[in-house]
């Protein structure tokens, strides 16, 4: 009851965050859409019953809803939030009525549809990132320890607080990021981690396994370490925008990867993180001060606008894969085969909901 408690806390910022990204996300869909003269005929923030809104002066309801996992836009001819095409509506449509519906556009005006709420919160990543880089600084997070997760192998091979790790197996690690990518690329071996304590340096073996309450080895692709506090480098404006987008990109690059070590069965899909896990994460950023708020934020968007480019009908990139399909065949995907890929597509997405939320109840209540 007491996590249950704790979590409750976390709520208010961790609703903020979601409201803020999705509406950046559902924006760039709505300006798109309304740029390729698409009737929009609702842009909600949430799903289920409305709680409040207003119509503008071309017909779009502008509404907050009950539940506040999400949001949609709605254009004109389609069957749901989805964006899945009302058939029945559009055959019944005139040919003026049909060009104000996204389904008459060509491909190419769809797909960039389909693609704009992805990028904008890419671009709100990259935006938050070169404000923070300007007026802070940059930030690097040495290899130092800053913290050591009791029992764990980081624990058992001696490493305390404030010993900085210089590399693994020979190969250094300029900053902590790079430090985690050797770690995991190490599960399961045998590793030499040579270490700063003081102005001395040691070298100590450890084998990347952990043992089970069976006894059994499984190799493990972490150490039980956390980076000390970040510093702070100053760049100028220019800088900060091109370090802005390339952080933006290896960051992207880093969850892609995750995602594809987790399908290959690399990585556990213990490792997914559900709502109960973010809105704790969203929490622990808010103490930790605005800068650390907004790298949150803008990590939480890289990840929003990835998740929807994943080739999985219902979400954006399945509706990128059918426009793709037709672009090469010159006929849109048949309809039935549509229909059945969304209840797939469903399925999935609500599976990885179910696993994600598993994930949390056993890390943070169950605990």
């Amino acid at each position: 009851m007491a996590s249950i408690f704790s979590l409750a806390e976390y709520i208010f910022p961790f609703l903020i965050i979601l409201t803020i990204l999705v509406f950046v996300h559902e924006l760039g869909h709505y300006l798109v859409a309304r740029y390729n003269k698409v009737t929009v005929e609702v842009f909600s923030i949430g799903f289920g019953p409305e709680l409040f809104g207003w119509n503008d002066k071309a017909g779009t309801r502008w509404k907050f809803s009950m539940i506040p996992l999400g949001g949609y836009v709605k254009m004109y001819g389609d069957a749901d939030a989805s964006s899945r095409p009302d058939t029945d509506s559009l055959k019944k449509m005139s040919d003026e009525q049909k060009s104000n519906s996204l389904h008459s556009k060509r491909v190419g005006q769809r797909m960039a549809v389909s693609a704009a709420g992805p990028f904008a919160n890419f671009l709100f990543a990259i935006v938050i990132f070169a404000g923070l880089f300007t007026f802070k600084g940059e930030p690097f997070i040495p290899t130092t320890v800053g913290n050591v997760a009791p029992g764990k192998i980081a624990e058992k091979a001696g490493l305390t607080i404030g010993d900085k790790i210089l590399s693994l197996n020979g190969v250094a690690a300029k900053d902590f990021h790079e430090l985690r990518d050797l770690i995991m690329s190490n599960k399961g071996k045998d590793v030499d981690i040579r270490y700063l304590r003081g102005s001395t340096e040691q070298t100590v073996r450890v084998k990347m396994v952990e043992v089970d309450a069976l006894g059994v080895e499984k190799p493990v692709g972490v150490m039980g370490i956390a980076p000390s506090l970040p510093e702070y480098h100053k760049i100028n404006p220019f800088q900060a925008a091109t370090h802005a987008i390339q952080k933006t990109w290896s960051m992207s690059v880093d969850m892609l990867r995750g995602i594809g070590q987790m399908i290959t069965g690399q990585r556990s899909s213990e490792e997914l993180a559900g709502i109960l896990s973010i809105g704790n994460m969203a929490g622990e950023s808010v103490k930790g001060g605005i800068a650390a708020f907004l790298v949150f934020m803008a990590f939480l968007s890289i990840n929003l606008g990835l998740v929807n480019l994943l080739p999985i009908p219902v979400l954006d990139g399945g509706h990128l894969l059918f426009y793709s399909i037709e672009g090469i065949f010159g006929k849109p995907v048949p309809e039935k085969i549509q229909e059945y890929a969304f209840m797939v597509g469903l399925v999935i997405v609500l599976g990885i909901m179910l696993i994600s939320t598993w994930n949390d109840v056993t890390r943070l209540i169950l605990k």
